[in-house]
């Protein structure tokens, strides 16, 4: 797509290059489903109207419009833009399965890392106020890490939940 963007619009300067480009880039991602002859036939059909208003954001197209070397890269480029597109939506299931893998590391290493940390005093609070509130012996824990406490917690959550569920 750079390759392409370099080549392109000769006559035109950087910012006029660069208005043009992404709108063409906006208007082939929401137009995903047509070809490339249709999408630069809406480009042109909404510029040539917007022009003749005078109230076109690329003014400096009047006099490009009809030239076959803006037709011909123009058209170059929205087939690029949909062999960008067809090539990220191919991706996204690589994408997806990387994001859930990563998600997966990052609660494994925060786990690990917890295992190895004492429990917080507000841990410890909960812990001993949940075994009181349910008649619960305590676990020596002096012994104990982060992990083993929330994993207690949520044994003790978990095993008493039935209280807290509504009854119609």
């Amino acid at each position: 797509m750079y390759q392409i963007k370099n080549r392109i619009y000769p006559a035109f300067d950087k910012t006029q290059k660069s208005g043009v480009c992404n709108y063409l880039r906006a208007l082939v991602k929401q137009n995903l489903g047509l070809s490339c002859k249709e999408i630069l036939d809406k480009f042109l059909e909404d510029e040539r109207y917007y022009l003749e208003l005078n109230a076109s954001r690329f003014p400096f197209l009047l006099d490009y419009i009809d030239n076959s070397d803006f037709l011909r890269d123009t058209e170059d480029y929205i087939a690029e833009c949909i062999k960008y597109y067809e090539y990220k939506e191919r991706q996204r299931p690589i994408i997806e399965a990387n994001k859930e893998f990563e998600k997966k590391k990052r609660k494994f290493l925060q786990e690990v890392k917890m295992s190895k940390e004492k429990p917080t005093q507000k841990q410890l609070y909960y812990y001993d106020r949940l075994c009181k509130k349910y008649s619960i012996e305590k676990k020596d824990v002096e012994e104990l890490s982060k992990l083993d406490i929330r994993n207690e917690i949520e044994r003790i959550l978990n095993e008493h939940s039935d209280d807290y569920k509504i009854i119609d």
